[in-house]
């Protein structure tokens, strides 16, 4: 068994112990004007990793300096990295679940104090297993339970044995269930000749087998010299549904192993016919197999361009892989290096200008009729708001000039962590405002009536400082926000923390959603804020290219997901492989 049969268990475990984040970030007061200062977006600034490692020391002492003062202030850090970057939303999920996974580690250790039913480490005889199942807590379903722990623990596979041996006297036979799961265990356990026995066995008993034991059958063939066994289990699979990536990973695997790369190939471009995105083994057998193979350079560029195309990106496995194929090509001499993107939007390693996260006129164009299609008049839009109300909105934006910057205000308030929300809005309302911006403020007409929360004296600043529209209680005010950015050209940015995955996912085809992907990472401002006696606040950092496999034909940048950091989907790699001809 291992993560690719059973992927429930290792996201289980995952979770179960939190990562430890000990890089603290450095409080910057939101009134110094150097802050707001960057190329793109030319009167604010974005701080950088480099930036943070630069004043970690002062920001050391500064906490130090404060706690001495006063032993009650309050300090919550917050991310300086962009919302976007790989790893970012699994450490914040962390900090803010660190009481339950300090109660999920509790259960494990009493777990393993014995709580729980504890495998045996050595085989038993029939006696010995019929005892540990009457003296255990719960008897029903105990086979089942005793081989799913097997697999969970992985363990030694004459403890399974033993057990089989166990079930057969007691009942007469064993179940297709168990059988499975011990295949499963002697697939994990790479015990050739044990996987061959369990073939024979339920090929004998069985007239078919599921997807599930089929699937399991392969990946064990094809670690041995009988792989071309798998290939008539793969076309019966075939005749039932389609091959899963990992059905064709395992077979793909097999052929390159025993180098027989045609049928390899022939089986990956049976894939990407079938619309099917390649496992990652697939990809790495193919560039090692071209290792031998100098023939195959086209179609290993190849895989190459169907990442970009695709906006997908290797793991660290694969990227050493076609690290190693470039640098053994014959004629061409290449070099690859391991980087990250400069702030410059260059390579750190080459200094290749990268390709720029900004959309051409005709992607701008695209995304906005496709925006303005799927998500502004899509069929539920008159769920999230009336008729009268969308016009209304549609003639306010028509009636002033393009703005500069929407704000989602209410998102924005909620932003604070002391204090009025709307004291908020209005600090970001002003910092915006004496750089020139044109500003607009969505809210909601609740934000209008005195409360503790919304004082009407900074309503009233932030309505003489900035455009603003009201949205009734129950509307929502994403799909004006988007309507509102886009309308008023590709200049224009918006403020909200709110990563609009819904609205992404509104978009008609995976092209359309990787272009609004790549517009909203050039375009939404993102805050974070903390506390050091009051509330301060910054932008998040917006990197000026964009993260996907480029070339210039004399050089090849590709970001790839590097070992131990888990992304999002909303997330992009921080790592890149820069490969250069000498």
């Amino acid at each position: 068994m291992g993560p690719s049969i059973y992927p429930y268990l290792s996201l289980h475990l995952k979770y179960t112990f939190p990562l430890i984040i000990s890089r603290p970030l450095f409080s910057v007061n939101k009134s110094y004007s150097f802050l707001f200062k960057r190329v793109m977006l030319p009167n604010v600034h974005y701080f950088s990793t480099k930036d943070w490692n630069e004043v970690y020391a002062n920001y050391k002492k500064a906490n130090r300096e404060s706690k001495q003062k006063n032993d009650n202030d309050e300090k919550i850090a917050v991310f300086a990295r962009s919302v976007f970057a790989a790893g970012t939303a699994k450490r914040k999920n962390e900090i803010f679940r660190s009481k339950s996974a300090n109660e999920a580690q509790e259960h494990q250790e009493n777990y393993r104090r014995g709580r729980g039913f504890k495998l045996p480490d050595h085989p038993l005889t029939t006696a010995e297993w019929k005892n540990l199942k009457e003296n255990a807590e719960n008897s029903r379903r105990f086979e089942i339970r005793v081989m799913n722990k097997m697999l969970c623990e992985r363990a030694d596979i004459n403890v399974a044995k033993s057990f089989l041996a166990y079930v057969a006297l007691e009942t007469g036979t064993v179940s297709y269930e168990l059988l499975l799961k011990y295949l499963a265990l002697c697939v994990y356990a790479n015990r050739h000749s044990e996987v061959f026995d369990v073939y024979d066995i339920m090929k004998s008993r069985f007239k078919a087998f599921d997807n599930a034991a089929n699937g399991l059958f392969m990946r064990g063939f094809c670690m041995t010299e009988r792989w071309k066994e798998a290939l008539p289990i793969l076309e019966t699979i075939k005749k039932l549904s389609v091959p899963s990536p990992r059905n064709y990973a395992d077979v793909i695997d097999g052929a390159v192993r025993h180098g027989d790369i045609a049928t390899a190939w022939a089986l990956y471009n049976e894939i990407l016919d079938t619309g099917i995105i390649p496992k990652q083994q697939t990809w790495q057998s193919l560039f090692e197999s071209g290792l031998s193979d100098p023939s195959t350079v086209e179609r290993l560029e190849s895989i190459l361009y169907y990442m970009r195309d695709n906006q997908i990106y290797p793991n660290e496995s694969v990227a050493q892989s076609i690290k190693a194929w470039f640098e053994r090509l014959p004629g061409d001499k290449w070099k690859g290096r391991w980087s990250t993107g400069e702030p410059s939007a260059v390579c750190e390693s080459c200094q290749v200008k990268l390709e720029s996260l900004q959309l051409t006129e005709e992607e701008y164009r695209q995304l906005k009729d496709h925006v303005m299609t799927d998500v502004i008049e899509g069929q539920d839009i008159f769920s999230k708001t009336t008729p009268e109300e969308l016009e209304l909105f549609k003639a306010f934006v028509k009636q002033n000039p393009a703005f500069d910057v929407v704000i989602d205000g209410l998102n924005v308030a909620n932003t604070t962590i002391r204090g009025k929300q709307s004291q908020m809005l209005l600090e970001v309302v002003s910092q915006l405002k004496k750089q020139g911006w044109r500003v607009l403020v969505l809210g909601r007409k609740h934000m209008l009536q005195q409360s503790c929360k919304w004082d009407q004296r900074h309503m009233s600043l932030i309505q003489r400082r900035a455009h603003c529209f009201f949205t009734d209680n129950l509307t929502e005010d994403d799909p004006f926000i988007l309507y509102a950015a886009l309308h008023s050209g590709n200049h224009c940015v918006f403020v909200s923390q709110d990563l609009m995955r819904d609205h992404k996912a509104c978009m008609p085809n995976s092209a359309m959603k990787r272009l609004f992907f790549k517009w909203q990472r050039g375009h939404q401002l993102v805050l974070n804020t903390w506390i050091l006696k009051k509330v301060h606040f910054q932008f998040q950092t917006i990197q000026d290219y964009d993260t996907i496999v480029q070339t210039d034909k004399t050089s090849w940048h590709i970001p790839y997901d590097a070992d131990g950091v888990d992304r999002c989907t909303f997330e992009v790699p921080q790592k890149w492989l820069c490969l250069t001809r000498k």
